[in-house]
């Protein structure tokens, strides 16, 4: 894929690109910026160094940039006829710009793109507004799974896994 998801991906003064292993030190400080609403649940921060290049061993973060820098990130992984999209992050004055959406789009573009069918997610139980959010975006519950056993919580947790058809 080039460094550009498509043209149109540029919107409101940012694009969207394939994040480089040069981006990591950025996308740690971005990812962890956006999740410090999962403090009240979650022991420490989101994500480190290492996490960031694990996840670009298995799949890639679509990042938006501006002048300012990276105002966003998703991270997609391909697998066959579904793809997952996972760590969307927004930078905190950036909230509410309408660049998680954007990047939710170039996220279920690349996948389709790449042949699959349908896309996956999940999302922490505590955060009920986010369910809200995807359903707005076309998905839909499809059940539960156990919470990550390597990740300290503050209160019991599970995922709410959702999906959506591409086709």
């Amino acid at each position: 894929m080039s460094a550009s998801v498509g043209p149109e991906s540029a919107s409101k003064g940012f694009s969207i690109r394939v994040a480089q292993p040069n981006d990591v030190p950025e996308l740690v400080r971005l990812i962890n910026a956006a999740f410090v609403v999962e403090q009240p649940f979650i022991e420490g921060e989101r994500i480190d160094p290492e996490g960031v290049r694990g996840y670009l061993e298995k799949g890639k973060f679509l990042v938006a940039e501006d002048p300012v820098g990276l105002a966003g990130c998703i991270y997609v992984e391909l697998g066959g006829e579904r793809g997952y999209l996972g760590l969307l992050g927004v930078a905190p004055p950036r909230q509410g710009t309408g660049v998680g959406r954007k990047l939710m789009e170039a996220a279920e573009n690349y996948s389709r793109a790449a042949g699959c069918r349908a896309i996956d997610l999940r999302i922490i139980s505590p955060r009920t507004s986010l369910a809200a959010f995807y359903t707005q975006l076309g998905y839909a519950q499809t059940g539960t799974a156990p919470f990550a056993t390597d990740v300290r919580v503050k209160v019991p947790c599970h995922y709410i896994l959702m999906s959506k058809s591409l086709s």
